[in-house]
């Protein structure tokens, strides 16, 4: 995807062409909430306030591949995402400038309503975001730290199977003992049994869960950190519910205009074993059993 956000040498080369030669930082304010990227609110001395992540300078791609997730979704027209301005190197750090979008008052049916627009969004035309068969990504990216891979497929079983179980499992290879392989085994081989193809494919957020919505100034949900793909619909509406849910309101509007796929909370599970397995890749051992326990009940 060719980016139309542009990439600078420096932070105040950037802040210099978006604004004007006088535009100086006058503070930086950290942000907590993120455990990859380090987080500031930067007020500026014409008064504006811009949204800062920034990292090591070898990790440069998690801000292009994030630019890329945002203006894929921002393409949709269905749902909002922060405006990006730039991104960049500066001296040892590498650095994503985005739109500080200020905390509104959520509307009377906010989950309902985002509900509705996540549905819009999922139903939006996404041919131009694969190229070379039907589910994938133009580019490889990252859902957290890890790297995920969007290698297209013509198949949403095969792309489940070969772009996001396996690279997991390989990674996990050192959890495992000589039992758990031969359940991993049984249930790739059940895989096409399991799973359904859409009716159509969708641009997906990728990594849907409580962190990376927020109310926006409008009073209506905004879609953050993506971590986009073209796949199944469902994949996005499991990730919702893997740690706690999203309110029932929410589920009511996404639904309201077609009905719940059927079996869909046979599927649920694994889906939702993509995220495990990059959670016990990322931060160890203690979610070993979450994994495991998904893989028993669907390799029996």
């Amino acid at each position: 995807m060719e980016l139309s956000v542009k990439k600078y040498p420096s932070l105040n080369s950037a802040l210099k062409e978006i604004y004007d030669e006088n535009t100086e930082i006058l503070r930086r304010i950290p942000v907590s909430g993120g455990d990859i990227n380090r987080a500031y609110r930067l007020e500026l001395s014409n008064g504006e306030a811009l949204f800062m992540k920034e990292n090591y300078a070898e990790n440069l791609s998690f801000f292009t591949r994030e630019c890329e997730g945002l203006e894929a979704i921002r393409k949709t027209a269905v749902i909002s995402v922060p405006e990006v301005f730039a991104y960049g190197l500066d001296e040892k750090s590498a650095f994503l400038l985005m739109e500080c979008v200020e905390q509104g008052k959520g509307i009377t049916d906010f989950y309902e309503d985002f509900g509705r627009r996540l549905y819009g969004m999922h139903r939006a035309d996404c041919a131009s975001f694969v190229i070379g068969g039907n589910y994938g990504f133009l580019n490889d990216n990252y859902i957290g730290a890890g790297h995920q891979e969007n290698t297209p497929e013509d198949s949403w079983k095969e792309f489940f199977r070969n772009r996001r179980l396996l690279p997991q499992i390989r990674r996990a290879e050192a959890f495992f003992d000589a039992a758990d392989r031969k359940k991993l085994d049984r249930l790739l081989e059940k895989l096409d049994d399991i799973l359904e193809e859409p009716d159509k494919p969708a641009l997906l957020h990728g990594d849907l869960w409580s962190g990376n919505y927020m109310c926006g100034p409008d009073g209506r949900a905004w879609l953050i950190d993506p971590a986009v793909y073209v796949g199944h619909p469902e994949a996005d509406i499991a990730m919702t519910e893997l740690f706690g849910g999203f309110p029932a309101a929410f589920y009511e509007g996404y639904f309201s205009g077609n009905r719940k796929p059927e079996a869909y909370e046979d599927r649920r599970d694994i889906y939702n074993l993509y995220h495990l397995l990059n959670h016990l890749n990322l931060f160890g051992g203690s979610y070993y059993g979450s994994v495991m326990r998904i893989v028993y009940h669907y390799a029996a």
